[in-house]
C-alpha cells in the first residue's frame, strides 16, 4: 500500500469515529424501557414540581422553546391528545429552553397550552432536566407509563397518541 492510501484510510477511519461520537452525543441518555429518574423543577407558577408527582399517570415529558419552529407546530396536535386523553389520566410536563421568560410565556398562552406543568430552563441546554436527560434538541420528548417507565422516545405527536389509545385500552 503506497501512501496516499494509507492516508485515505486514515481519514476515513477519524471521519467515521467523529461520526459515532457525535451520533452518541446527541442520543437521549435514557431508552424505552428504563425508570425515568426523578427530576426536580420549578414551575412557572413559583411551585416545585417532582416528575415523580405524576406517578399513576402516563406523563409525557416534553421539551420545546417558543422560538422553535418545529416545536410550535406540534403544539396544537398535544393540546388535543391532552383535552382528549387528560380524562383517562394523561399529563403533560412541559420544559421550555428559552432565553427570553416573556416569548415564552406569551407561547404558551397562544399556543394554548392548557395543562398546569410549564418549566424554563435556559436555551444553551445546560438546565438541571436538559442535562438529566441529554436532551440537545428539541423538540424531545419522553412518553412515561404510571410506574415511571420510560416506554417512548422523540415520538410524533400521531405515535404518542397511538400509544396512549394502545396503553389506556388494556387498562
Amino acid at each position: 500500500m503506497n501512501n496516499s492510501t494509507l492516508m485515505r484510510i486514515g481519514l476515513l477511519l477519524l471521519a467515521a469515529v467523529f461520526v459515532f461520537a457525535w451520533y452518541r452525543y446527541r442520543q437521549p441518555r435514557f431508552r424505552a424501557g428504563e425508570q425515568a429518574p426523578e427530576l426536580e423543577i420549578t414551575l412557572i407558577d413559583g411551585r416545585k414540581a417532582h416528575l415523580s408527582d405524576l406517578r399513576g399517570h402516563y406523563t409525557l415529558l416534553h421539551f420545546w422553546g417558543s422560538w422553535c419552529g418545529p416545536c410550535r407546530a406540534e403544539n396544537p396536535q398535544l393540546v388535543r391528545i391532552y383535552r382528549k386523553y387528560h380524562p383517562d389520566g394523561f399529563e403533560i410536563f412541559s420544559v421550555g429552553i428559552e432565553q427570553r421568560e416573556a416569548a415564552w410565556r406569551s407561547a404558551i398562552e397562544k399556543d394554548g397550552l392548557i395543562w398546569p406543568y410549564h418549566a424554563m430552563e435556559s436555551r444553551d441546554f445546560d438546565g438541571g432536566a436538559t442535562s438529566l436527560f441529554n436532551v440537545k434538541s428539541i423538540p424531545s420528548t419522553f412518553l412515561l407509563n404510571p410506574e415511571g417507565d420510560i416506554i417512548g422516545v422523540n415520538l410524533l405527536p400521531e405515535q404518542i397518541e397511538h400509544l396512549l389509545a394502545e396503553k389506556l385500552a388494556e387498562r
